[in-house]
């Protein structure tokens, strides 16, 4: 094992990824590999305040709301470098319900790009992905969300259904859930068979998939008091080896 993954968390993500493909990191375990703790993620989870509505749903809904913005990494020299904003694209065949157009979202705020949490947790990660398929320099993309959900709308974290994103690893990072039921993650493999389910609760839960042999879906999201604002904020990472 390399001094990289020396760390048992990483080194149960390697192992399990090297494997059936998905894994699930419970928040102590991240917050542990990454250094941050409780009061971190506090001030982290602010930046989900700042996110605008998606105009791009397919389906008409007014749920969700997003930033996005991608990184170059290089996770042998840890240096993370912001890329200049663009487009976001997927094809039809990889997202079957917003794919095969451009979609220009708002960038990622300054103070969202420059945490250091974020950036702790990007480089640690990229050397997890690095020990499973050996390169180094990795592209990664970012899309904080905000799934909200009402009484007469619930909340699609994943309205395509079961899918991959075309990406090399993907990773689902739970933020915060507030006043929220449902929101049930699974991973699977191409032939549909069931590997893991979990329902990421606690700020740090991470959920990862190799994307190249997995499929995800998410369930819907409902409020549990109809009276009061729901909402569930995840940072979706797409790392893509360059």
């Amino acid at each position: 094992m390399t001094t990289a993954v020396a760390h048992p968390v990483a080194a149960d993500a390697v192992n399990a990824l090297a494997g059936t493909g998905g894994h699930l990191m419970p928040a102590a375990a991240l917050s542990s590999l990454a250094g941050v703790d409780a009061d971190d993620w506090a001030r982290f989870a602010a930046h989900w305040d700042e996110l605008t509505l998606d105009t791009y749903m397919a389906d008409g809904g007014t749920y969700r709301f997003r930033r996005y913005g991608q990184f170059e990494l290089d996770s042998a020299a840890e240096e993370l470098t912001l890329l200049a904003h663009a487009p976001y694209r997927q094809e039809a065949d990889i997202n079957t319900l917003n794919g095969g157009i451009e979609r220009l979202f708002d960038p990622l705020t300054d103070s969202f790009a420059d945490d250091p949490l974020l950036r702790s947790v990007l480089v640690r990660l990229g050397r997890i992905f690095s020990a499973i398929d050996g390169t180094t320099s990795w592209n990664v993309k970012l899309h904080p969300y905000r799934i909200s959900a009402s009484v007469d709308q619930k909340g699609q974290p994943a309205p395509e259904g079961r899918h991959r994103d075309g990406v090399t690893f993907i990773t689902s990072l739970m933020i915060g859930r507030a006043n929220v039921t449902g929101g049930e993650s699974g991973v699977y493999t191409d032939e549909g068979e069931h590997l893991l389910t979990t329902t990421l609760s606690e700020p740090g839960d991470l959920l990862l998939g190799d994307d190249r042999r997995t499929l995800h879906s998410v369930t819907p999201v409902q409020p549990v008091d109809p009276e009061r604002a729901a909402h569930r904020d995840v940072l979706v990472i797409a790392y893509t080896a360059r």
